[in-house]
């Protein structure tokens, strides 16, 4: 691999580093400011998400900053990428302790302490995020929070 492939691989990485660290940090303007116009954001299986810069705003401001879980930590299981896209495997857990419009929306909080994987594949052009896709265990956080119904649960 040439030092010319591997920089830009490194960029890539930081490009989607700075975006999750914007957010993380409730900074609107500094998260978008890594991102295209025409950026796409989907939350899987829910399609949740936006197409576009200001419906991603809209998303980010409305759906997701004011309605994170208080005690959210994010571990990191792995990472792949290349030129153009890193893939995160992580451990999200949290108590849902309160409504989360964007991950499961018109379910009230429950209270419980939840804790599942997520996949990330995340696009880069020219230092800009194009496309964020992430897959959600849906079924373990909705077992874990007590609304599967009993002949569903795993266990």
């Amino acid at each position: 691999m040439t030092k010319a492939v591997q920089d830009m691989m490194v960029a890539v990485e930081r490009t989607v580093d700075a975006f999750a660290g914007a957010v993380r940090a409730g900074d609107l303007d500094a998260a978008l400011a890594r991102v295209t116009d025409d950026v796409v954001l989907t939350r899987l299986p829910t399609g949740l998400g936006a197409c576009g810069v200001e419906a991603l705003r809209r998303h980010l401001a409305d759906d997701v900053l004011p309605h994170r879980p208080a005690d959210l930590t994010t571990t990191r299981v792995s990472r792949t990428g290349d030129r153009w896209r890193v893939v995160d495997e992580q451990r999200l857990a949290f108590t849902h302790d309160r409504e989360l419009p964007w991950l499961l929306p018109g379910v009230a909080a429950t209270g419980r302490r939840v804790e599942v994987l997520a996949i990330s594949v995340v696009a880069v052009r020219r230092e800009r995020i194009t496309e964020h896709r992430t897959l959600w265990d849906h079924h373990g956080l909705l077992d874990q929070l007590g609304l599967l119904p009993a002949a569903v649960t795993t266990g």
